[in-house]
């Protein structure tokens, strides 16, 4: 029998999300964030933290839950980072908007240096980009989440050792 007590999914969700915004504070506050390769590993972070809690679930439940249990506790968690990282992001863009105003900016020169779109439509594009600027953030979250979340779910549930209690061994069949 196992003395330690599972943590919840919630309380894994706002770990999870922790971990996220605490990278991604520490990329944009030492200006690390155009390098991609930083970028990726926050989504690895992501899913390493998403396999490790499920696995320390699994664990604490003495390996006698499903695996369809084990997802649904690390997708659970995913869902409780997702909101927490959605919130924080719209609070930081309206907290230091020049944050938002720099993303514009890289956007700007971005189809500037590719040379096949007219001032007009970059204007046009740049319009469109600030008129709809937080759904498309907040879906790229939710997506990108629902993803990555479900890889780390699916990776920790089946990495996790299983011991499933079979209820008919509890029946008498006699």
């Amino acid at each position: 029998m196992s003395s330690q007590k599972p943590i919840s999914h919630f309380i894994a969700g706002i770990i999870v999300a922790a971990i996220q915004i605490i990278y991604s504070l520490i990329m944009q506050f030492t200006g690390l964030q155009q390098h991609r390769g930083l970028g990726i590993l926050a989504w690895c972070l992501l899913v390493i933290s998403l396999v490790i809690f499920v696995n320390m679930y699994g664990n604490a439940n003495n390996n006698q839950l499903s695996f369809g249990n084990l997802f649904g506790y690390g997708f659970k968690a995913t869902a409780i980072a997702m909101l927490l990282v959605i919130a924080f992001t719209i609070l930081l863009f309206v907290a230091m908007p020049e944050m938002k105003e720099k993303i514009f900016e890289a956007a700007r020169k971005g189809m500037e240096d590719q040379n096949k779109m007219s001032d007009a439509e970059i204007d046009k594009g740049m319009e469109f980009m600030g008129k709809f600027f937080y759904p498309f953030m907040i879906g790229g979250i939710l997506l990108s989440y629902a993803i990555l979340g479900a890889v780390g779910s699916l990776i920790g549930a089946g990495i996790t050792k299983k011991n499933p209690h079979n209820p008919l061994d509890q029946l008498d069949m006699k």
